[in-house]
């Protein structure tokens, strides 16, 4: 058997996550179901990490042991051919036996969309957040650097019984206005479930004179209080890349 690495593409819209979940729709399942057809045995899938319901990748990484004389090439065509026209396999190539797409992952970017312009795009509108009121970007920017670094971020995670380290560093919060489009960047090497969104939630109450860039401070600053903003919805969220040494 060898390793091989996949880079992946999904709309999740219609999707209850990457993991693999009993009578579920996922993505996880989607491809292990295909490359198990192709083997003739069952193969597990091993994927960077797992986004939630209804969010979308660009460059999810995945890995698979695979018994086949196909080529890299033939394996990414064989996939595609197979799985529904929300999925795409991008590349397949080799990987060392050693390869773990999750643990050896040393950062994630993500990038969340809203839109706030006065005619709503028709085209792209499973992969944006609609706003109902403009936001103040320079507010949110300001908010945005006190989130950066090194924190525990417990108040930004959907499950508050986390045993685990809720200890993460960001490198990276850029926002961005153009066309009417809203986009917040994150970069960091790990992020809690929900994180990334209820970040954008937050940002997005300080954008709207809700909250103020103090309020957010204290939030980080006081993990055992719950009073971060609201998650935005999974729609406008996309993983966009994972990097690996």
């Amino acid at each position: 058997m060898k390793n091989y690495k996949f880079i992946i593409e999904y709309d999740g819209t219609r999707y209850y996550g990457w993991q693999r979940q009993p009578g579920q729709n996922t993505i996880q399942g989607k491809l292990e179901s295909v490359l198990s057809r192709m083997c003739d045995i069952r193969v597990e899938v091993i994927g960077a990490g797992r986004t939630d319901a209804g969010v979308h990748a660009k460059g999810m990484v995945a890995n698979a042991f695979l018994e086949t004389e196909s080529s890299c090439e033939e394996i990414r065509n064989y996939v595609n051919t197979y799985l529904p026209e929300d999925i795409a396999v991008r590349e397949v190539r080799e990987a060392s036996p050693r390869f773990h797409a999750r643990y050896n992952a040393i950062g994630k970017t993500y990038c969340y969309t809203c839109y706030d312009g006065e005619v709503k795009s028709v085209f792209d509108r499973k992969f944006y957040t609609p706003l109902d009121e403009k936001t103040d970007l320079e507010q949110m920017r300001q908010a945005a650097a006190v989130l950066e670094g090194e924190h525990d971020y417990r108040n930004f995670c959907v499950n508050p019984r986390m045993k685990k380290s809720t200890v993460r560093r960001v490198d990276r919060i850029e926002i961005v206005r153009e066309d009417g489009y809203l986009r917040f960047f994150f970069h960091g090497n790990g992020f809690l479930q929900n994180m990334v969104r209820i970040i954008v939630g937050t940002l997005l109450e300080v954008g709207s004179g809700r909250m103020s860039s103090e309020q957010v401070e204290a939030v980080l600053a006081n993990p055992n209080r719950q009073k971060a903003g609201p998650t935005a919805p999974a729609q406008g969220l996309c993983l966009m890349e994972v990097d690996y040494d």
